[in-house]
């Protein structure tokens, strides 16, 4: 069905490329005008350019559809803030912001810098920051309210080579939960309809080359239909939710909550008293990425042996 964001402004980080691309392409093809976000930057954050900006634009254009180019470092406080002001600026409000863009710079946690953990946290955690409050500060004042649309991944649960990385996606799961939480509070006072969803894509793109083993995988085409669905009126509904889509499959991940409970005997615990209780009662729960990770090192060892 077309026309699914038919008049709505919708403003999307990393727009000139991969995953950021394919929705803005797809988000103008259902009727959106667009503000294409986009530093141009290499993997690790250098030489900065407008150009991927501007062509993202003129292709939309050129298939009939209106954009604007903003190009700046969405780590940047002000960024944040031009990009929704681009899109009211030119068409009056802004509806759904879309924040797929991000840099890599993996380190293991014991030998990482400083810089490689504060720039991959201020373009992804800080970046989304930036723009969810520009964006919410407008979209609660607007009768026809507004979407936000976070880009995480499943590697917020952990990652051996990217903690950086991890952590900021982790930390764009709460940011996104509570955007969530505030909107649901303000609809309840009589307030318009705000939404606040994330994606967890996994997909061919520059940030996916380097994964050293197989995965699952699609194409960044793949996540523009569910962007574009919790943008829309069909989708206003959907909140504080994180999906992993996939080529053709979407999957929702669970609400975190407590699970089990053990009580002091006493007034208060002593170390002894938890380590003589809490294996058979509160105990762990089981990681499934250590699990996985322990398989995989397992099969390894086990064709090194064969070979």
């Amino acid at each position: 069905m077309a026309g699914f964001l038919e008049g709505k402004n919708i403003a999307i980080t990393g727009g000139g490329a991969g995953i950021g691309k394919a929705i803005a392409l797809a988000a103008a093809a259902e009727g959106a005008n667009i503000v294409v976000a986009d530093y141009g930057v290499s993997m690790d954050g250098s030489d900065p350019s407008s150009e991927v900006a501007d062509a993202a634009v003129a292709e939309i254009e050129a298939a009939g559809g209106k954009a604007v180019a903003v190009a700046g470092d969405i780590s940047q406080f002000d960024v944040g803030e031009a990009v929704v002001a681009a899109a009211v600026d030119n068409w009056g409000t802004i509806d759904g912001v879309v924040c797929p863009a991000g840099v890599l710079r993996e380190r293991m946690l014991f030998n990482m810098s400083e810089d490689e953990w504060d720039h991959v946290i201020a373009v992804h955690l800080k970046g989304h920051f930036n723009v969810y409050r520009a964006a919410f500060a407008r979209m609660r004042k607007q009768e026809t309210g507004g979407s936000l649309v976070g880009f995480t991944s499943g590697a917020f649960t952990a990652s051996t080579a990217q903690p950086n990385y991890s952590a900021a996606k982790g930390g764009i799961v709460s940011l996104t939960r509570s955007a969530a939480m505030t909107a649901a509070s303000i609809k309840l006072r009589g307030g318009p309809a705000i939404n606040a969803n994330c994606i967890a894509p996994v997909a061919k793109t520059r940030m996916s080359e380097n994964v050293p083993f197989e995965i699952e995988t699609g194409e960044p085409g793949d996540i523009a239909p569910m962007a574009i669905y919790l943008m829309s009126d069909a989708g206003r509904e959907v909140n504080a939710q994180v999906y992993t889509v996939v080529g053709r499959r979407i999957s929702v991940w669970n609400q975190p909550e407590e699970l089990r409970t053990m009580w002091a005997p006493g007034d208060q615990w002593s170390p002894a008293e938890i380590a003589d209780m809490l294996p058979t009662t509160v105990g762990q729960e089981p990681n499934p990425f250590i699990a996985d990770l322990e398989r995989r090192m397992a099969d390894m060892a086990k064709q090194e042996g064969q070979g």
